[in-house]
């Protein structure tokens, strides 16, 4: 929650310092935003190479409950779909944003260098709310959907963030499922936006 909330207070920043007419203008460039998107990638392919446990904690998993992050993205593009059909955006906008899976830092990145500033902070908002739900809402999730809801409703976010309102909602026999299913929807998210970026 604090982490989301730092990245809302430089969005803000950023917005008023774009508004004010007080940015530097090599900040404007757009290969400062591909630096930073090349520095994340690298950032986030390292925590998920030196984690140790993601071997044992595959193994540990049955057939039926790896397949929770296939499910988890499935379900979040027929949503993506539902709300298509009442927005004035194309559909591979919809569907760009909500591949960011509540990994609002990556996705709006790749979403502002493919489509603009104007999707870009749509996909921030939509994929900090989607985070911001998922920790609020756990315990009602699971309680009127089962223990499986908040852990898809987390998306990328369930291998950190949310992880700990997870392991005291969903119990600690879960936590092995919620950084799986983290670390796999996680790795698509890069490919799933970029590849509705350029549909």
């Amino acid at each position: 929650m604090k982490g989301s909330l730092i990245v809302v207070g430089f969005f803000v920043i950023g917005l008023l310092g774009g508004i004010e007419k007080m940015v530097p203008s090599w900040l404007l460039d757009g290969d400062v935003s591909f630096v930073a998107l090349c520095g994340l990638l690298l950032f986030v392919g390292l925590g998920i190479g030196l984690n140790p446990e993601m071997k044992k904690e595959v193994r540990s998993l049955s057939p039926r409950m790896a397949l929770l992050p296939v499910v988890t993205i499935i379900g979040s593009w027929l949503g993506a779909l539902l709300i298509w059909t009442v927005l004035h955006r194309t559909l591979s906008d919809c569907m760009a944003i909500n591949s960011g899976f509540a990994y609002y830092s990556l996705s709006s990145i790749f979403i502002t260098e493919y489509r603009g500033a104007e999707l870009g902070t749509i996909a921030l908002l939509a994929n900090i709310i989607r985070e911001m739900l998922t920790l609020l809402g756990a315990p009602l999730m699971a309680r009127w959907f089962g223990p499986l809801a908040p852990i898809s409703a987390g998306g990328a976010t369930t291998m950190d963030t949310t992880l700990p309102i997870l392991s005291q909602t969903v119990g600690q026999r879960y936590i092995a499922l919620s950084i799986y299913h983290g670390f796999v929807v996680d790795f698509t998210v890069p490919f799933l936006v970029s590849w509705w970026c350029m549909v």
